[in-house]
C-alpha cells in the first residue's frame, strides 16, 4: 500500500527529473500525472497510484516548496469537480484514457451543459432531445447558465432520449465536443456586467454512441454523481482560517478604525464565528469523501455557502459606507474563472447573488436536506408517473 514516504519519494523522484524550474509548464504537469502524482486516489494509468485520497496534500506540500506549477484549478474546476469523477464511475476505459489526461492538466477546459430555460430547479424536466441515428445521437435543444462553454473543448452534457416514460428515467449522460458542427455559444452578461455564463444551442449535434456515458435512459442516475460532486466543489473547497469572504472584511476592520460601530462590530463577530463553522464542517466533509463518493451532504454545505457569502459581502458594504457603493469597471468581459477576493467589495456584493442558484438553488438543496439528510417525508409529486410528453409545460 502506497504511504506518505512512498509519495514522498515519488514526488522527489518527479522534481529531479522534471525541475520546475528548468521544465516547461505543460510537460511538468504532463509528467506528473503519468507518475500518479495528479490525483493519488484515482487508479494506476489514470493520474493515481490508487492511495488514499488523505495522501494528496504530501504530494502537494512537496510540490508548493519546490516550486512546482499548478493545474490552474480556479480555471478548469468543472473538469476537475465535477466531469472527472463522473468519467472515472461510469467511463470506458477507452474514454477514461483519452479524457483524463487533458482535463487534468488543463489543455482542454470543461463546461455543464444541464440546465435550461425551462428545466432549471426542475432539471429533470430538460427537454432538449437526442435521437439514435446509427451509430450517433442527433441533439437538438437550448442549456442555460454554462460557465466556460466560450473557452471549452468538452460538455457533459445530458439530453431526454425517451419522452414516452417518466421525466427521471429517459434522459441520457453524453460527453459532447464543443467544437462540433452545430454547437452555438452566446454570452449572456451579468449583473456585474461580465459574461462568465453562457447559452448554448445544439442544432443537429451529432455525438456518437462512443461518447455516452453509462446507459441509454440512465442518465438520472449518472448525473447524480456529477451534482453531488459539485456541491461539495463549490460549497466544500479547503481554505486556511479566516480565508476568503470573511477575511476581506475583517482586514478591513483592522485597517479601517474609523469605519467601526458596535451594530457592526457584533454583527461581524457573528459571522465570523459562522464562517469558521462552515471551514471546519468542510474538513470534515472532505475527510469523509476519503471512504467513497459524496452524498447529499454537500447539498448542506453548498446552501450554506451562498447564504454566508451573500450575508458577509452585504455586511462589507454596509461597513464602507459610501465606498461601498462604488464599483471598479462595467466593462464586458468574459472570464475565464470567478475571483471574489482579487475584486472589490461591489463586484463581490453583486456576484454573491449568483451563489444561491448556481450549482442547485437554495431552495431546491433546503428540499435534498430535508428529504435525503434529515429522512423527512417528501413532497407530494404528482408528475412522478406521468411520461414526459404528458407533462404540462
Amino acid at each position: 500500500m502506497t504511504d506518505a514516504a512512498e509519495l514522498r519519494r515519488r514526488t522527489k523522484e518527479l522534481l529531479a527529473a522534471h525541475p520546475p524550474a528548468t521544465t516547461e509548464r505543460l510537460d511538468f504537469l504532463r509528467a506528473r500525472f503519468d507518475a500518479g502524482l495528479a490525483w493519488v486516489h484515482y487508479p494506476e494509468g489514470l493520474g493515481g497510484l490508487a492511495a488514499p485520497r488523505s495522501l494528496q496534500a504530501v504530494v502537494d506540500a512537496e510540490l508548493a516548496a519546490a516550486g512546482a506549477p499548478d493545474n490552474d484549478p480556479r480555471r478548469i474546476g468543472i473538469g476537475l469537480g465535477m466531469a472527472a469523477p463522473t468519467i472515472l464511475q461510469y467511463g470506458t476505459e477507452e474514454q477514461k484514457q483519452s479524457l483524463l489526461r487533458p482535463l487534468w492538466t488543463g489543455e482542454e477546459v470543461w463546461c455543464q451543459l444541464f440546465s435550461e430555460p425551462g428545466a432549471g430547479s426542475d432539471l429533470a424536466a430538460l427537454g432538449t432531445r437526442a435521437v439514435r441515428e446509427g451509430e450517433d445521437w442527433v441533439v437538438n435543444g437550448q442549456k442555460v447558465w454554462t460557465s466556460s462553454a466560450h473557452l471549452a473543448r468538452w460538455a457533459i452534457l445530458i439530453a431526454r432520449t425517451d419522452p414516452d416514460v417518466p421525466k427521471h428515467r429517459g434522459i441520457t449522460y453524453f460527453v459532447c465536443d464543443m467544437t462540433d458542427p452545430g454547437v452555438e455559444v452566446r454570452p449572456l452578461r451579468q449583473i456585474t456586467g461580465e459574461a462568465e455564463f453562457n447559452e448554448v444551442f445544439l442544432s443537429d449535434v451529432r455525438i456518437p454512441d462512443s461518447r455516452r456515458l453509462g446507459g441509454t435512459g440512465d442518465g438520472w442516475r449518472v448525473a447524480q454523481t456529477t451534482l453531488n460532486n459539485e456541491r461539495v466543489a463549490i460549497g466544500g473547497t479547503a481554505i486556511p482560517r479566516e480565508g476568503g469572504m470573511i477575511g476581506k472584511v475583517a482586514a478591513t476592520w483592522r485597517e479601517r478604525p474609523d469605519l467601526r460601530t458596535h451594530d457592526l462590530h457584533q454583527r461581524l463577530l457573528g459571522l465570523w464565528v459562522e464562517a469558521e463553522v462552515a471551514r471546519l464542517t468542510g474538513v470534515r466533509l472532505r475527510q469523509q469523501l476519503v471512504a467513497g463518493q459524496p452524498g447529499p451532504e454537500g447539498a448542506g454545505m453548498k446552501l450554506n455557502f451562498a447564504r454566508l457569502n451573500q450575508e458577509i459581502s452585504g455586511l462589507e458594504v454596509e461597513l464602507l459606507g459610501e465606498e461601498g457603493l462604488l464599483y471598479e469597471d462595467w466593462a464586458m468581459r468574459r472570464p475565464d474563472h470567478v475571483d471574489f477576493t482579487g475584486r472589490d467589495a461591489g463586484y463581490r456584493y453583486l456576484r454573491s447573488k449568483g451563489n444561491s442558484i448556481e450549482g442547485g438553488t437554495s431552495e431546491v438543496l433546503l428540499n435534498i436536506v430535508a428529504e435525503r439528510v434529515l429522512g423527512l417525508p417528501a413532497e407530494p409529486r404528482t408528475d412522478k408517473d406521468v411520461a414526459w410528453k404528458d407533462l404540462a409545460r
